[in-house]
């Protein structure tokens, strides 16, 4: 695992920090975005294009692979940027960044996940606040997108959210899943079945037919070489394994709200990631909960 901004091949530059990670994919003529992150890293990444020597004005999309707080936080920030960007995610993703109520929870989160990260400060800096997104163009699975020579295949990859899509580009043997097939700490694959525990284990069967070199999720670095080879096999058994858990846990309590203090318990010592409250966590691990205890009736 690549833990570090760095470039990762000759058209891929990882930036922004460990904990939230978003890409740059350059395509000769034009280059694109791929991932939102969260606010308080933009600050980061424009030391990054320097260090990096990445042409600003070549970026002519930004792709957000789904509408969870840290996977859109800088978007608000570059489009007033690079007002000439074209902001594509998934049809669903647009429809709930279209509600004011999501928006202003969007924004409340990436101000606590700033406080999180100790730059309280910053998150007060009205220029990278999230002020909301607004998106241009709708993909879904199938589609192409052409960003210069290269091509970006949209992939429908629901479970994480039901607005998550994921991008495999075959020239670069790359697959951007964001938090669809989980992520990687220390290590361990953590599973991120959020919203549906079939679709997302559907998800990583489907995924794990592309043939990759690099996997680069949006949180914890990226996975190259053998690590990514065998990224998509063990994500496919660490979400087996975390199924059972949490289904021990619930037929052992019929208690979702015990089972809940229980699991989240767990995940916070296995992943320590203090830019998530542990409210959000805890609050996902009810939604699997609640989502697995009416297949167990």
């Amino acid at each position: 695992m690549i833990t570090k901004p760095c470039k990762i091949t000759e058209r891929i530059t990882f930036l922004g920090r460990f904990e939230s990670c978003v890409y740059v994919v350059d395509g000769g003529t034009e280059s694109v975005l791929l991932g939102g992150g969260m606010s308080y890293i933009v600050p980061d990444m424009l030391k990054q294009f320097i260090e990096f020597g990445i042409e600003e004005e070549k970026i002519k999309k930004l792709f957000i692979l789904h509408a969870h707080y840290d996977h859109s936080g800088v978007t608000p920030y570059f489009k007033k940027r690079w007002p000439w960007a074209e902001v594509i995610a998934s049809a669903r993703a647009k429809e709930l960044f279209s509600d004011p109520e999501i928006t202003q929870v969007l924004a409340n989160l990436n101000h606590k996940a700033a406080s999180g990260a100790g730059l309280a400060a910053q998150a007060e800096e009205e220029r990278f606040l999230f002020t909301g997104v607004d998106v241009d163009r709708t993909v879904g699975g199938g589609d192409i997108v052409q960003c210069g020579n290269l091509t970006l295949e949209v992939i429908d990859a629901p479970g994480h959210s039901s607005c998550s899509i994921a991008i495999y580009i075959p020239q670069e043997k790359a697959l951007f899943t964001s938090d669809s097939a989980g992520v990687c700490f220390g290590g361990q694959i953590s599973p991120a079945a959020n919203s549906n525990y079939d679709f997302y284990q559907q998800t990583l069967e489907k995924l794990v037919n592309y043939d990759v070199e690099v996997v680069l999720p949006e949180h914890f670095g990226v996975a190259i070489g053998e690590e990514a080879r065998t990224y998509l096999p063990r994500s496919i058994e660490a979400a087996k394994r975390e199924r059972a858990m949490l289904e021990e846990s619930y037929l052992r309590t019929r208690d979702i709200e015990k089972s809940t203090e229980e699991i989240t318990d767990i995940l916070v010592k296995e992943t320590p990631a203090p830019f998530i409250p542990r409210e959000v966590r805890a609050t996902v691990v009810r939604q699997m909960l609640k989502f697995l205890a009416c297949t167990m009736k």
